[in-house]
């Protein structure tokens, strides 16, 4: 038994080195990857015989951009949570959150999301992380609102554009919308209507050996253990939802779009929501438009809500989060955001 031990002991020291390696240099890979991602856009969609500046050119850039951006940072993060989960496995991190400390998960989530500068389909690979990783379901949506809805780009220009002042107001009623939003879901036990697959990730065991047991190279194969299981289930549908996110974002009716909002009519609000849930574009894409809204006449909280909508609602967001919800869990999410956001943007109108 000791030979034998002893025998081996070279192998894995070897095979341990050569898993250390290989994820040091896939991160190297994906950081360099990332910080190409605007001159692969932009030779991808040279190769089209298209103009960049048409509607056409603006969709495929769009695609060639997103597309991998997405699929890096959602493999990244599943990585990083799924190591992160072989020390804390779904019910350490309840109890952990549980009780009065749960109360604080729904503005720290918020917070976070504030602080992460990522659109709507970014933030859905943190959020798959979080709920692989047992976080409650409530803490996890408030940071799934907070972060592409007042994330710092989108505060950042929004601050140029209107000042201040109302740009802190946005803040502060985004910040809430998050946070009352995933305390109230949290509250309706909802974890039943998470897929099937997700459920049983939550209650399988994490790894073949027990918790004590496993050596920091263990956690790294149950990371990227994590990554084949949930990325293999989504990519598709990231594919999906960025391709239907790029057609919306290079054939923008912002003429229609000005008729809808141009006015103030009680309608304009929940109008505005309706016509912004099924586009996509991130902070710093829906700023010129909310640029052009104001210019042409539209009250100010008619356009935030519309602004909201677009970054926090969008249909490319709700396709990839369909592969980790259900259909009626989505539909939840969707009226209760909703429900924040009329409210803001009638209060908005109102007051200003």
């Amino acid at each position: 038994m000791t030979t034998e031990t002893h025998d081996t002991r070279p192998l894995r020291e070897a095979s341990d080195k050569l898993w250390y390696a290989g994820i040091f240099g896939a991160a190297i890979l994906g950081w360099l990857a990332y910080g190409q991602l605007i001159p692969f856009s932009e030779w991808i969609t040279a190769l089209f015989p298209v103009a960049r500046s048409s509607h056409t050119g603006e969709a495929i850039a769009f695609f060639a951009y997103d597309v991998p951006k997405v699929l890096l940072l959602l493999t990244s993060i599943v990585f990083v949570t799924g190591v992160l989960r072989s020390w804390f496995s779904p019910e350490k991190t309840r109890a952990i959150l549980a009780g009065k400390r749960e109360i604080l998960g729904y503005p720290l989530a918020a917070m976070l999301g504030v602080l992460t500068p990522f659109c709507s389909c970014s933030s859905v690979p943190l959020f798959i992380g979080f709920v692989s990783a047992g976080v409650p379901l409530g803490v996890t949506f408030s940071f799934l609102i907070a972060g592409p809805m007042v994330g710092p780009v989108g505060l950042g220009l929004l601050y140029g554009l209107v000042g201040w002042k109302i740009a802190t107001i946005y803040l502060v009623f985004g910040f809430s919308i998050a946070t009352i939003a995933g305390y109230t879901m949290g509250k309706m036990g909802l974890e039943r209507y998470l897929q099937d697959w997700v459920r049983e990730l939550n209650a399988g065991p994490v790894g073949d050996l027990p918790e004590e047991k496993l050596t920091f190279v263990d956690r790294l194969k149950v990371g990227v253990e994590q990554v084949r299981e949930i990325v293999g289930k989504v990519w598709i549908w990231v594919l999906v939802g960025i391709g239907i996110g790029a057609l919306i974002h290079g054939y923008v009716p912002e003429a229609m779009m000005l008729k809808i909002m141009g006015g103030e009519a009680w309608w304009s609000v929940p109008a505005a929501v309706v016509v912004g849930v099924p586009m996509y574009t991130n902070a710093a894409g829906v700023i010129p438009i909310v640029e052009a809204l104001l210019g042409k006449g539209a009250a100010l909280g008619t356009t935030l809500a519309f602004m909201m909508s677009v970054i926090a609602l969008s249909l490319p967001e709700m396709i990839i989060l369909k592969q980790v919800l259900t259909l009626r869990l989505i539909a939840i999410f969707i009226a209760v955001v909703s429900a924040g956001i009329l409210a803001t943007g009638f209060l908005f109108n109102f007051l200003l």
